[in-house]
């Protein structure tokens, strides 16, 4: 197949190209815009392989993406550009609907135009793997998991924005015939995340000795995926998975936010001790943040039952994992936190 991945210079995308260079012979063409949290580094591995290629440009730029649609010609989109930090989302919502929702409309126009072009075999083959949140459904009690056929409910700009770019693939599909399929994953986390989510930013904080932030008392639960794990799903999505149907992509491992930052710290004291002292010292409650849901989790029975995906990683040995990547690649994150990003606080409204 020769795949388009937007966004793949991001967190999941990169990933996701890595995999599908590593270990298929699909070729791929990343379009990304390379905002803040786009990094070429994170392509680095696979950046000479000759299947591989990148093109820089705005999904939002039409012009710009048909010309990748009639140079590369693809098989599969699979669209992950997007504006995906709910902090950055209440300081700036503009930015949020202008890539998440135009952004992902001007993409479903390109590939519509380019799907009907194609020859009945390779229009019959040819689908649109839209990258989605969990977060569009809201928010969970004590009790219950999200489903594929779970309301939409969403709270922050930005998972209003993603809810409205969901919206968006169904009527194409529905109103058009364009072969879409959309997945809803769950928290990501692992190598190459961009330093201002929660996981990234205690290990960074604390190898630096700085205050590790919690937002209110840290109950928050979140449904935790190790993203090499979410790559695995969304390729057997985009090679195996139904026109028409929604996948949810979990990794069965809920946690609240003040038991991952006191497991950073564990591992950190068991691999990297901190001279002054145990980390959690380290640990601040801050004031919370507007709208901040309080449990998410996911049921990924389905991806699981039909086609057989299963999360390789637990939360235990995928922390591990990240904990030593970010400690063995200081030269991947030192260039973002000397710029672009120094941990400073985001989302406070004030």
């Amino acid at each position: 197949m020769r795949i388009l991945i937007t966004g793949g210079a991001g967190f999941i995308g990169s990933a996701v190209t890595r995999r599908l260079i590593e270990h298929t012979d699909e070729e791929v063409c990343v379009l990304d815009k390379l905002t803040y949290a786009g990094n070429l580094d994170s392509l680095a591995p696979v950046a000479a392989n000759p299947r591989y290629r990148f093109v820089r440009a705005d999904i939002c730029d039409r012009k710009a993406v048909d010309r990748v649609f009639s140079e590369f010609e693809p098989d599969a989109v699979m669209h992950l550009a997007a504006e995906s930090h709910v902090d950055r989302s209440i300081d700036g919502p503009a930015a949020f609907i202008e890539t998440n929702v135009v952004g992902t409309f001007t993409m479903l126009e390109a590939a519509l135009a380019h799907w009907r072009k194609l020859e009945p075999a390779k229009a019959k083959d040819f689908r649109f793997h839209h990258i989605s949140t969990d977060e569009v459904f809201g928010a969970l009690g004590a009790e219950g998991l999200f489903r594929e056929d779970t309301p939409y409910a969403p709270n922050s700009p930005y998972s209003a924005s993603k809810a409205g770019s969901d919206h968006l693939v169904r009527a194409w599909r529905e109103t058009y015939g364009l072969p879409t399929i959309t997945t809803n994953c769950s928290n990501n986390y692992g190598p190459y995340h961009f330093p201002e989510k929660l996981i990234p930013l205690t290990i960074l904080n604390a190898l630096e000795g700085k205050p590790l932030p919690v937002y209110g008392r840290g109950e928050n639960v979140r449904d935790w995926l190790f993203v090499d794990d979410h790559a695995a799903a969304l390729i057997l999505v985009v090679r195996q998975g139904k026109i028409g149907e929604t996948y949810n992509v979990g990794g069965r491992s809920e946690q609240r936010n003040i038991d991952v930052v006191t497991s950073i710290c564990d591992i950190l004291d068991e691999i990297a001790p901190r001279a002054a002292g145990p980390h959690r010292e380290l640990i601040s409650f801050v004031t919370d943040r507007p709208g901040h849901d309080l449990r998410y989790a996911i049921d990924c029975s389905k991806i699981e039952g039909e086609l057989g995906w299963r999360a390789q990683e637990t939360f235990e040995s995928g922390l591990r994992k990240t904990v030593k990547w970010y400690i063995d690649n200081p030269d991947w994150w030192g260039a973002i936190r000397s710029g672009k990003y120094r941990g400073e606080r985001l989302g406070q409204i004030a």
